[in-house]
């Protein structure tokens, strides 16, 4: 099942970009954990420091020093964790996207994953003008969005950017956020495709646990394979389950490929 995940996920090689809100981290140290090959993990937004089970080395330095110490340090450890310190405590600042890129290549990995940006523990995301902070030559663009906001007020409990969302969305704070919003906001140019450049777009419902939620992020994922600008295909998800492969909807014609 992890190679079905990855392969589902387009986070086989290459840089693999993860926004949105609602299991980027839990997406990015599950794809950490079952890949095979030789991975880096980063960021070019604010982070967490990325727990050292899942890593074989972390190293924390400014920019210009880890584009010397990641490649030596990669050439003896199989999965390096890296990014820039930070004042605020328990947080690492994220890398320039173009560093990131620099990086990947000079430490020859397999794949590098990157957190592009925040959502401060909410479970759907808009995002602003600026965000994200993509990497040149991205490959994937994983954007999640949890299915547990699905029958949800829009307030700040459940959303981050809930300005951008209510824009987005054509929603008021407090109105029910319903599968076809997610559909609309993974689909949407504004939304999941902004500033992705040429990367392959995946969709990622996180959270579905259980038949209800299942059915209600189906229809979240139609509707974003009918939308303007939809990804490749509509990952379903439960990061923390012991199987975290929910489902996968395509669109007809990908399907018959």
């Amino acid at each position: 099942m992890s190679d079905a995940l990855i392969d589902a996920l387009g986070a086989r090689a290459g840089i693999v970009c993860a926004v949105g809100a609602g299991g980027k981290k839990s997406t990015l140290y599950r794809v950490l954990d079952t890949h095979p090959g030789r991975v880096g993990l980063t960021a070019t937004a604010m982070t967490k420091p990325p727990p050292s089970r899942y890593l074989d080395t972390r190293l924390f330095d400014d920019a210009a020093a880890l584009v010397q110490t990641v490649p030596r340090a990669a050439a003896t450890h199989r999965r390096v964790g890296f990014a820039c310190p930070s004042e605020k405590s328990g947080r690492c600042a994220g890398l320039p996207p173009a560093r990131v890129a620099h990086i990947h290549e000079a430490a020859g990995f397999e794949v590098t994953l990157v957190k592009a940006d925040g959502a401060r523990m909410r479970g759907i995301k808009a995002p602003r003008s600026n965000e994200p902070l993509i990497v040149p030559g991205t490959r994937t663009v994983i954007f999640v969005v949890s299915a547990a906001v699905i029958g949800q007020p829009l307030n700040e409990r459940i959303a981050h950017r809930v300005p951008e969302l209510t824009q987005l969305l054509g929603l008021t704070p407090g109105d029910t956020v319903c599968a076809e919003h997610v559909g609309h906001l993974l689909s949407d140019p504004a939304g999941a495709a902004q500033h992705i450049g040429q990367a392959t777009l995946i969709g990622l419902i996180n959270q579905v646990d259980g038949d209800a939620q299942r059915t209600l992020a189906r229809q979240a994922a139609r509707q974003a394979m009918a939308g303007a600008c939809p990804p490749a295909r509509v990952v379903l998800s439960a990061m923390t389950a012991s199987e975290p492969l929910v489902d996968v909807v395509e669109s007809a014609r990908n399907a018959a490929d």
